[in-house]
């Protein structure tokens, strides 16, 4: 499994990421202020945090949410159509 380059994914908004949780079958479970707690049937959760469907995450960010909380691949991420082949 190769290691993912967040670097290609900085212009990834807060909307297309939620729809991308959506399609996996995240659903979400709460909301807090600017905070929205999505969770999977197998026990994964994500928190993803904004204030407009438009905001950038800054890298960190995105490490923290795609490759800790919804583990997801390269191949995942091909998948969801948030990397191109």
């Amino acid at each position: 499994m190769s290691e993912i380059d967040y670097s290609k994914l900085r212009s990834l908004t807060a909307g297309k990421l939620i729809t991308a949780l959506e399609r996996d079958r995240f659903c979400r479970k709460r909301r807090r202020g600017s905070h929205h707690r999505y969770a999977h049937a197998d026990g994964r959760r994500v928190t993803v945090t904004f204030h407009y469907p438009g905001q950038t995450f800054k890298i960190g960010t995105l490490q923290s949410m795609i490759g800790k909380q919804a583990q997801w691949s390269e191949e995942d991420l091909k998948r969801l159509k948030l990397l191109k082949d």
